[in-house]
């Protein structure tokens, strides 16, 4: 029997195995994002990370496991990277519509959020990375989606600016009442922006709050810490805040 009481996942994976010819890219993989949560998923190179994002997106198909997605979910994605020939003149409204014919107001609602409605008519090629990720985010949000799902979202901005892209992430994500599944490659930058962590390394090796899995004996051998530098570390995110 089904139970009223338990809220419905937006999206659900279980026992997810992946392998890419002798290759395993995924072991039993079995996760769940409920509405408003902010999941991060963190590993090293090589440990699935993008290859499960889209496996979760349906992308590729798993060679075994079950994923179950809410009915008429609606998905903003960013992928790590986004091809484009820079030789065409592709502006940034342009862009905005590759995927899909918006209304102009539409479209400059969205870049205002995400700080770069001045861009509107600017070449995509005369960015800044920190620009170009902001203008994408924009365009995931054009679909005013239930779940955003970003592959490494700030992997071309500087440090500085990568804090306050997760920070405008997470203030967006909670102004318009969507979840968010992304990756990172580093938990010190994403911990105060995230309510859970999972640490992937084919398999789930930990997963959590933040603070818990930095200090998981699992999480510290895959990165080669050690309990007191990854304590010092969380406690610098969240003692105070950097301005740009």
């Amino acid at each position: 029997m089904k139970d009223e009481n338990k809220v419905e996942p937006l999206l659900e994976a279980q026992n997810i195995n992946l392998k890419f010819g002798k290759k395993i890219m995924l072991s039993n993989i079995s996760l769940k994002i409920s509405f408003g949560e902010i999941v991060t998923i963190i590993g090293p190179n090589g440990a699935g990370k993008s290859t499960l994002l889209r496996v979760l997106l349906g992308l590729i198909q798993p060679d075994s496991g079950e994923i179950y997605k809410k009915n008429n979910l609606s998905i903003g994605y960013l992928p790590q990277k986004i091809n484009y020939d820079q030789i065409l003149p592709l502006s940034v409204s342009r862009m905005m519509n590759l995927t899909g014919i918006y209304k102009e107001k539409y479209i400059l609602h969205s870049l205002e959020e995400t700080g770069v409605s001045q861009l509107f008519d600017k070449p995509i090629s005369n960015l800044s990375g920190g620009e170009f990720q902001r203008v994408m985010l924009a365009r995931a949000f054009l679909k005013n989606p239930k779940l955003l799902v970003l592959d490494e979202p700030v992997k071309e901005v500087d440090y500085i600016g990568q804090s306050e892209l997760y920070k405008l992430v997470a203030n967006l994500t909670k102004k318009r009442g969507c979840a968010v599944l992304m990756v990172s490659h580093d938990l010190n930058v994403v911990m105060a922006s995230t309510n859970r962590v999972i640490c992937l390394n084919k398999h789930i090796c930990c997963e959590g709050q933040a603070e818990d899995v930095s200090l998981n004996p699992e999480y510290l051998r895959l990165f080669g810490l050690d309990a007191e530098s990854a304590l010092a570390l969380y406690s610098h995110h969240h003692d105070h805040t950097h301005n740009i």
